[in-house]
């Protein structure tokens, strides 16, 4: 599905990028901000990288549909790990994404802006044979295929952007898996010259080149708008497309300086504590554990 929007603009674009608002211990105080921020500079697009809800129950989900809904910009949707039903095991495997149906248009939709597209690409899974619980990423052969035939799609020249939930990292220290097949899509993103990849999960921001064995690639991760903070204040990424270049912005209401909102490196999970070899930003409040969920 693609969104298009006005060809005539000329000049930079803006987006705004979301992550990880978790719908059921979201901050409203964060969200209310982030709507303003919105209905006031009107971004030419918003891209919200997954985790709308924090266990997808209906409620969690209606309240996320209401306020997405409510934005009056362009809007593509990435579908998060907490946002398949972890209770409804049939929903879960025979229809994941039903409790989407409010704002279905908006999931995986592909943005096309002037001479930049957002692309989407699929890393959730109903279930991994390779290991359990199901939270980490796994990018399908199937859905890296639909990503590069959208890419190859596109008229020659058009900039790319990349959103999906997960950061395409792939192993650990230990050699456990974090995003199964991480590494080849990297390479065969950076082969295809996208700007980069807008990713959340982590609830930290980020702003990471990896280096592949087909060249560089940009991983632009956001922070969350939930209750559920690492090691900084809730945040968005605004994010400025000027020619080739990309400047990256970690938005926050406690007014801290991006540099010391982004960590240096994409750490082993999203949960509390994290140890000491994982990393924080310079802002270092890492709570012991996550609110309780009600």
């Amino acid at each position: 599905m693609h969104g298009k929007v006005g060809s005539m603009h000329s000049g930079p674009l803006r987006l705004f990028h979301l992550s990880d608002i978790h719908f059921g211990l979201e901050d409203r105080r964060a969200l209310d901000w982030v709507k303003a921020c919105i209905e006031r500079e009107k971004p030419h697009a918003v891209a919200i990288t997954g985790d709308l809800t924090m266990r997808a129950r209906h409620p969690e989900f209606r309240a996320a549909c209401e306020w997405i809904t409510a934005l009056d910009v362009p809007v593509t949707v990435e579908v998060g790990n907490h946002d398949i039903p972890y209770f409804n095991l049939y929903e879960r495997f025979f229809a994941p994404y039903k409790r989407f149906k409010a704002i279905e248009r908006l999931i995986e939709t592909q943005l096309d802006l002037p001479n930049l597209a957002i692309v989407p690409l699929r890393t959730t899974t109903r279930a991994q044979w390779q290991r359990f619980p199901w939270s980490n990423g796994w990018v399908t052969e199937r859905a890296l295929n639909h990503t590069l035939e959208a890419i190859d799609a596109l008229p020659e020249g058009t900039r790319v952007l990349i959103a999906a939930h997960h950061p395409l990292t792939e192993r650990r220290a230990d050699g456990k898996l974090l995003t199964i097949n991480g590494t080849r899509t990297m390479e065969v993103l950076a082969g295809r010259k996208v700007m980069g990849i807008m990713t959340g999960h982590i609830h930290d921001p980020f702003d990471l080149t990896e280096q592949t064995l087909a060249g560089p690639l940009r991983m632009i991760g956001a922070g969350t708008l939930s209750l559920r903070i690492r090691s900084t204040p809730p945040s968005f990424n605004e994010i400025v497309i000027d020619g080739d270049q990309v400047k990256v912005t970690a938005r926050n209401l406690e007014q801290v300086s991006t540099p010391d909102m982004q960590i240096d490196k994409v750490p082993e999970n999203a949960m509390p504590p994290r140890t000491p070899e994982e990393p924080v930003s310079p802002v270092g409040t890492v709570p012991p554990v996550d609110p309780p969920v009600h």
